[in-house]
């Protein structure tokens, strides 16, 4: 049996629509059932709740052989550590007392670094939780997620311009969401492996955020470019959107951590060593962020 865990957010719904003629069992938590697909609803084991109550995980993970760990975001958490860990505490307990054999978790890159990181920190004491229990775990370590860019798709139709908190002419490690989904199944559907590794999964370009203007120019036909915003009006603008303080500034610090070299060792490790996930961003441009424009 393997369990997913938000199987209606952008990584989970693409794992289970991966797995589905797998020929594995399927067992998914999910609040609103509803929001399943009915063709996908009736091929699986539903448990309706929140993936932080215990008392769901314990049913969830009965005679469970592997889980997709998935903490979902909430930009209005007042504490943006409690948020990761008031889910993870009580999944800990469950994958010890109902026997999972293996965790494959949805973490970040730069474990590393040391030094606070916004929310990638949360993802980072995450991952120490579920180290500390006796499963087989694989933390699935990302850079910046090409998908975050949708979140403006109709900015930059409409104006041809992407605000970004991000050092312009830096290189940014990234990586699109169906690579990590086609990672995260792989290990999920795999009962060979145990003990614990952190895998990157990380896109064959890293690139600036002007490097991704100009490859968004070049996919789209039309001029885009990259703006850089103060780490300080960047997070006044979040909390305009309705994001909690703790939230913005979580963001906010996440990006300075980005700006400060966080996934670089890593990222040049990994790619030395061909460790690379296939969508590079102009694939990525092509499939996903020019449809949704044309949407």
């Amino acid at each position: 049996m393997i369990v997913i865990t938000a199987p209606t957010g952008r990584i989970g719904r693409q794992v289970l629509g991966t797995l589905l003629d797998s020929g594995h069992p399927l067992r998914v938590v999910v609040r609103d059932p509803a929001r399943l697909d009915p063709a996908v609803r009736d091929r699986v084991e539903v448990v309706q709740g929140s993936h932080s109550d215990p008392e769901v995980l314990a049913k969830a993970f009965a005679g469970a052989d592997s889980a997709l760990w998935l903490v979902p975001p909430n930009p209005r958490a007042e504490d943006i550590q409690d948020h990761y860990l008031d889910f993870t505490r009580p999944a800990c307990a469950a994958i010890e007392t109902q026997g999972v054999k293996r965790v494959v978790g949805i973490t970040s890159l730069g474990r590393a670094y040391g030094r606070h990181a916004g929310l990638l920190s949360p993802a980072f004491a995450m991952d120490a939780l579920i180290e500390n229990t006796a499963v087989a775990y694989r933390a699935l370590a990302m850079p910046f997620f090409m998908e975050n860019l949708l979140n403006q798709a109709e900015a930059i139709k409409a104006t041809g311009v992407f605000l970004t908190a991000n050092t312009v002419d830096r290189p940014l490690a990234l990586v699109a969401t169906r690579d990590i989904a086609a990672a995260a199944a792989r290990l999920l559907a795999d009962a060979s492996w145990s003990g614990r590794e952190s895998i990157p999964v990380i896109s064959p370009d890293t690139l600036t955020p002007q490097d991704m203007a100009r490859v968004m120019s070049e996919v789209l036909e039309r001029p885009v470019r990259a703006e850089q915003v103060e780490l300080d009006a960047y997070e006044a603008t979040m909390t305009r959107y309705g994001m909690s303080a703790a939230w913005a500034r979580g963001l906010a610090d996440m990006a300075a951590a980005q700006n400060d070299g966080i996934y670089d060792l890593h990222a040049a490790e990994h790619t030395t060593r061909g460790l690379t996930a296939p969508t590079d961003f102009r694939q990525w441009c092509q499939d996903v962020l020019a449809p949704a424009l044309l949407a």
